[in-house]
């Protein structure tokens, strides 16, 4: 199938670009708290960073600033905030792809006992993976949300963003 014959959306959400997403969440994640992310948190990456709303005020939110600042700007619009839980649900399927990808390519490691997806580190295996710049935002996003969710329980963070895990 050539590219010309895919719609913007079935280009945006694929299951590569989702594991280079969540690789990237990851290893913000890790940097921030060393572990890897509870594999729970997985579902939370596409359906913000994929929504161009969502997306936008995780770009807008200063990185030191933290998720409950993220949620307070989001829920500006209660509707954001709100449709969130509903967006991870109707998005999981592209997350497990996008999980399957990764874990597939390399990207990520899922370790069973403890229900954790590491990104694995490329360093002398293989050149990191480039995005396009018109993709840049959404892996700078995927990033920050990583180093935000890092510093918190997974408890706090269906709390603050008002989903069930």
């Amino acid at each position: 199938m050539s590219q010309a014959a895919l719609s913007e959306l079935e280009i945006i959400q694929n299951p590569a670009l989702g594991a280079f997403l969540l690789w990237r969440f990851g290893t913000a994640y890790q940097a921030a708290g060393e572990a890897p992310p509870s594999f729970p948190l997985a579902f939370l990456v596409l359906p913000i960073v994929l929504h161009r709303q969502t997306q936008q005020v995780v770009t807008s939110t200063r990185r030191s600033s933290g998720l409950s600042l993220f949620a307070a700007n989001l829920a500006e619009d209660r509707d954001n905030l709100l449709s969130l839980h509903p967006r991870c649900m109707m998005l999981r399927p592209l997350t497990l792809a996008s999980v399957g990808f990764g874990l597939r390519t390399r990207l990520l490691s899922l370790h069973y006992n403890d229900a954790r997806l590491r990104s694995n580190s490329l360093e002398g295996i293989a050149k990191p993976p480039q995005v396009p710049e018109r993709l840049r935002h959404l892996v700078t996003a995927s990033e920050k949300l990583g180093g935000w969710l890092a510093v918190l329980g997974i408890h706090d963070i269906a709390m603050t963003l008002r989903v069930d895990f």
